[in-house]
């Protein structure tokens, strides 16, 4: 009995010994076949303010597994997205003192450059925002966010597709029905430009705020895309709906400027090419879901109107005014708007 339990415990240590050989041979192995295995590894949080069935969200986890997938895990991608982190604003200064690696959403204010995209009526095209999105232009005034924020944009989508008027009072059909109301902007200039253009007031409500300043009577009506009215559920809180396409919000992916630099160049090149990457599927998202996220208000009983082209132009020609007061404040050069003016009409 004895020399049996002596056998079986030699078998025993030899089939350890021969598995941890097994072992060690295979993570050899794999360290051989991992080409970033002596990069090191890191860690990269992400905040933004979209739901889950947002385009953003939706896009982000397409991003969270390229990245981790091209890295071979090194670089590990966490999302916190509708708004778990605070506001855009607040998340953006996270951003600048790097306690979050990268932010995803249409905050300007350390930006302000960026809202010459902003311009109302400046684009009626998805050919005609990417191409402005992806100008040079675009990426002169992306290179002066470093050195003005201490952030990197290393992508710009579109936030959401063409955005909407709505409001609690009566339809809006042109723009003297706009005087008098109160109208939500997110603080930026040219959407408080632009509404006071039009007659309204203003009130700045914070994104995540929204729907429960709109259910109060906080702010009488807003502007935003489909997508965002119908994700956000804001139809349940608004009856009239005008689709003016008025504007469009460029969507930049900060990056902590500190963080970014520290990584070696291959893992910068990899998540370059794949929020470029999550950028494209970004926009088509918006693209395919903007008519069902416009008949989700349809059918939750929201009233649409749809100027006719004269209509349309009285607003257009209403705030025309926004385009010198944007240069006047800085935004922009005459030169810039001209070569944004160039590019639409070329596309």
């Amino acid at each position: 009995m004895k020399k049996a339990l002596a056998l079986l415990l030699v078998v025993l240590m030899a089939s350890v010994a021969l598995f941890a050989g097994g072992a060690e041979e295979t993570a050899a192995v794999a360290a051989e076949d991992d080409q970033f295995a002596g990069l090191g590894n890191y860690t990269m949080m992400i905040g933004h303010s979209q739901p889950a069935d947002n385009p953003r969200s939706i896009s982000l986890e397409k991003f969270v597994q390229d990245v981790q997938e091209k890295t071979n895990g090194h670089v590990q991608v966490q999302v916190f997205g509708n708004g778990q982190l605070g506001t855009e604003k607040e998340m953006l200064e996270q951003v600048v003192i790097g306690t979050l690696q990268g932010m995803r959403g249409g905050q300007f204010d350390f930006t302000p450059r960026l809202l010459m995209f902003t311009l109302p009526f400046l684009a009626q095209t998805r050919e005609e925002v990417t191409a402005l999105l992806h100008s040079d232009l675009a990426q002169k005034v992306c290179a002066e966010a470093e050195a003005e924020t201490g952030t990197v944009i290393i992508n710009l989508c579109d936030a959401g597709g063409f955005r909407q008027f709505s409001n609690n009072v009566r339809p809006i059909t042109k723009p003297d029905d706009l005087k008098g109301l109160k109208m939500r902007t997110a603080g930026m200039e040219t959407i408080d430009r632009t509404f006071r253009a039009l007659g309204a007031t203003t009130t700045p409500v914070p994104y995540s705020d929204l729907y429960m300043a709109l259910r109060t009577g906080v702010a009488d009506g807003q502007e935003n895309p489909w997508v965002n009215i119908s994700t956000m559920k804001f139809y349940e809180v608004q009856n009239y709906f005008t689709e003016v396409n008025y504007q469009f919000h460029p969507d930049p992916f900060y990056v902590n400027a500190t963080w970014w630099n520290s990584l070696p160049e291959e893992f910068q090149t990899i998540i370059r090419d794949c929020a470029t990457e999550m950028g494209t599927y970004n926009d088509q998202l918006v693209d395919e879901l903007q008519n069902e996220a416009r008949q989700a208000v349809v059918d939750a009983g929201g009233d649409i109107y749809v100027p006719t082209e004269e209509e349309l132009q009285a607003f257009k020609d209403a705030v025309q005014v926004v385009y010198q007061q944007c240069i006047d404040s800085g935004i922009l050069t005459a030169e810039e708007l001209q070569e944004l003016q160039d590019i639409v009409a070329n596309n």
